[in-house]
């Protein structure tokens, strides 16, 4: 990252973000409340729950209503997108995760697979938990299938103690990655392609499906369900977060806020790549001046009519919700580096 002889503005930066009286937009739609209810309806078929969600926000926008509803099973925290996140200080996630009850806890990257192999990536286990299943720090996502089992050993199986097969259910609010880890699951241990849907916006995934194999032996199926949000976001801020990591569509919440949180954010965290992306001069705290110098660079501009003295004309002036968007998705796919938003 490159270092500015003259921070003269840092200390001006906003310590608070400013929401204007916004509420991020409750985006509950039918397909979210049909598929609770499936996800309830099938937990008598389920040995263990899967929830997965961003490592970016590892603490904020986990559905309450999972707990709530569907914490009577064995239960993983799968946190996807590590490569995106700064784990610099991750045992003290790991330790309010295990306060609020979570101690089982994954860390992969398994959307960033190439095409015929998976990344190898960390898992971490809360230090202080002494449990049976611990596992060593190095090993692959893969390890998911193994710990189930090891899981399973020491927790009751319910009225599946006759079965033969294992079945967990995959469950998360949207865009975290469900589908994918999926797919990549039966890729690596069946040879076979996808079977669910992916995407890079919310609400791919509409119902719950049928049993998906995903391993021979053990042989072990997973339920594929929709992304769920709660009914209504617990703050302001934790939905700003959630629409930064792309669990909301953008145009509920609007790219200008959006953008405009994602600069405060990477200020408050001294992260400035984004001036030597955009080839900024300096540090700015003003949404507007890094948007105009985004879509100058990337030439997003657009032709409007004007009204004058002598009549209309037609002009050309920088589109900032092209800028807008460029920024958070350069956010999102890991170009302005690693970041913790919790």
């Amino acid at each position: 990252m490159r270092l500015f002889p003259s921070l003269r503005h840092v200390d001006k930066f906003r310590t608070v973000f400013d929401f204007g009286g916004r509420e991020v937009a409750h985006w509950f739609p039918g397909h979210m409340a049909k598929g609770l209810k499936q996800m309830k309806a099938s937990l008598k078929s389920v040995d263990c729950i899967v929830e997965i969600h961003d490592a970016r926000i590892p603490l904020s926008g986990r559905n309450p209503l999972f707990q709530n509803t569907l914490d009577v099973r064995p239960h993983i925290l799968v946190l996807n997108k590590m490569d995106l996140a700064d784990l610099s200080n991750k045992q003290k996630i790991l330790k309010k995760l295990e306060r609020d009850g979570v101690k089982n806890v994954l860390f992969t990257d398994c959307l960033k697979q190439a095409d015929n192999s998976i990344k190898k990536v960390r898992t971490f286990k809360t230090l202080v938990i002494k449990s049976p299943f611990l596992l060593p720090d190095e090993v692959s996502f893969l390890q998911l299938v193994p710990t189930v089992l090891e899981i399973l050993e020491n927790k009751p199986r319910f009225n599946r103690d006759e079965n033969i097969d294992y079945c967990m259910m995959v469950i998360g609010v949207p865009n975290v990655g469900k589908s994918s880890l999926i797919n990549a699951l039966r890729r690596t241990n069946l040879k076979k392609g996808r079977a669910s849907r992916v995407g890079g916006e919310p609400g791919i995934t509409k119902a719950v499906l049928t049993k998906i194999q995903v391993s021979e032996r053990p042989k072990m199926y997973l339920l594929d369900t929709p992304g769920v949000l709660p009914p209504k976001i617990e703050s302001v801020e934790t939905g700003m977060k959630l629409a930064l990591c792309g669990t909301i569509l953008d145009h509920l919440v609007g790219e200008d806020i959006i953008a405009d949180y994602l600069l405060y954010s990477l200020n408050k965290l001294r992260n400035f790549s984004y001036v030597e992306k955009y080839e900024l001069q300096e540090p700015s705290d003003d949404i507007q001046l890094v948007l105009k110098r985004i879509a100058v660079k990337l030439g997003k501009t657009q032709r409007v009519k004007a009204l004058t003295g002598v009549g209309n004309i037609t002009v050309t002036i920088p589109n900032y919700t092209a800028a807008a968007y460029d920024f958070i998705r350069a956010f999102r796919k890991g170009d302005l580096g690693q970041v913790m938003l919790d």
